[in-house]
């Protein structure tokens, strides 16, 4: 019908719309906490670009519900303010006739969010483990320079001194590495001619040469001496590849499936929630748009904005249910779904008589006699 392909194309527009503000102000504002925290030495300036894309990879089901959501509750709020909606009940013509139309826009929307929620998120997110990995190695590296003690690695650091150092062959003279052992409690103190950085079987290696290296327990005389002509140490190992079993967000979608860890069913539940919230949120936007010209009030936005919290909050409360083992994941996933779509049957009962009073109204949606 005309209307519909009328009401699908405005749909479309507003929803390109939406997604972009929506999108440029999340960005904007992860791009200046991440800027933030690189001026902070916390996160690598050269990083921020690459953590911006996987952080936006992770929001984009998010932002597509909330796309679908206020596009349709937009537009119908537009059409009862202009009495376009009250020409249509006066027709003799039902809300529910608008069902169609508003799952012909949302189920691309749900069929995009799983795509993306159930492959596309999990392989971003190890993704993005695995470079920030790479990077906290760079990172270490990146702080040894000339003239300058340096900490470098955990539990416990290395400390560096290189009297010269040239970051292009990676050549040192006059080296100095202080290392303590946890499990002996030995001090090691290194001093060294020459050395010279350069990588081996993935690893950060300096080759020392033509030095000293004195051991001991701190305050005890039992220190050894030992010279050498060349001594290698590890500066920084290979990045730690990430298990993508060991995460439940890097987890494959299969590897969730039949799974009888808690944690990784409330991870499958959620998945299969965000694409269902698509659809309800469209069709509550149908009688949430209500909108009555002559009061002027807008209280139908902020009902929409407090059922919209309430679903999402409670989808992450029955998560977190599932996730302590309190309900099954079946038991988790339905009951906001279901509640939804009874709020959704009442509330459109309810508007598809806009000349009663609400209470009478909502009296005959819920067939209660007065």
């Amino acid at each position: 019908m005309i209307y519909q392909r009328q009401f699908i194309k405005e749909l479309s527009f507003t929803a390109v719309g939406v997604f972009v503000v929506l999108l440029a102000v999340l960005v904007f504002t992860q791009a200046i906490n991440l800027l933030g925290r690189a001026a902070g030495g916390r996160v690598a300036i050269d990083a921020v670009a690459a953590l911006v894309g996987f952080w936006t990879v992770g929001l984009t089901p998010l932002l597509l519900i909330l796309t679908a959501y206020i596009s349709v509750l937009t537009i119908l709020t537009r059409y009862w303010r202009d009495s376009e909606m009250s020409v249509w009940l006066s027709c003799g013509l039902s809300l529910r006739q608008w069902v169609k139309p508003i799952l012909q826009f949302a189920v691309p929307f749900a069929v995009l969010v799983a795509v993306i929620t159930l492959w596309v998120q999990p392989w971003a997110e190890m993704r993005s483990r695995e470079f920030a990995e790479i990077l906290k190695q760079k990172q270490q590296l990146s702080l040894v320079e000339a003239g300058v003690f340096k900490e470098v690695g955990k539990h416990p650091p290395r400390v560096y001194f290189l009297e010269a150092f040239n970051s292009e062959n990676g050549e040192a003279r006059n080296l100095f590495v202080r290392e303590y052992d946890d499990d002996t409690g030995r001090d090691s103190v290194i001093f060294a001619r020459e050395g010279q950085f350069h990588t081996e079987n993935n690893n950060r290696v300096l080759e020392l040469k033509h030095g000293y290296r004195y051991s001991g327990i701190p305050g005890k005389a039992d220190y050894e001496r030992a010279s050498f002509q060349s001594l290698s140490l590890i500066v920084s190992a290979a990045p730690k590849s990430i298990d993508p079993i060991q995460n439940r967000r890097t987890a494959a979608t299969v590897d969730l499936l039949g799974s009888a860890n808690p944690v990784y069913q409330a991870e499958l539940m959620w998945r299969i929630s965000l694409p269902l919230s698509v659809l309800i949120l469209s069709l509550l936007a149908l009688p949430l748009s209500y909108y009555n010209p002559r009061s002027g009030h807008t209280y139908n936005i902020l009902i929409a904005i407090a059922l919209f919290l309430v679903y999402q909050n409670g989808l992450t409360f029955l998560r977190n249910a599932v996730e302590d083992g309190k309900l099954p994941m079946l038991v988790g996933l339905l009951p906001m779904h279901l509640l939804m779509l009874l709020v959704f049957a009442v509330l459109l009962r309810l508007r598809n008589q806009p000349a009663q009073s609400f209470w009478q109204g909502l009296a005959t949606a819920l067939r209660v006699r007065t």
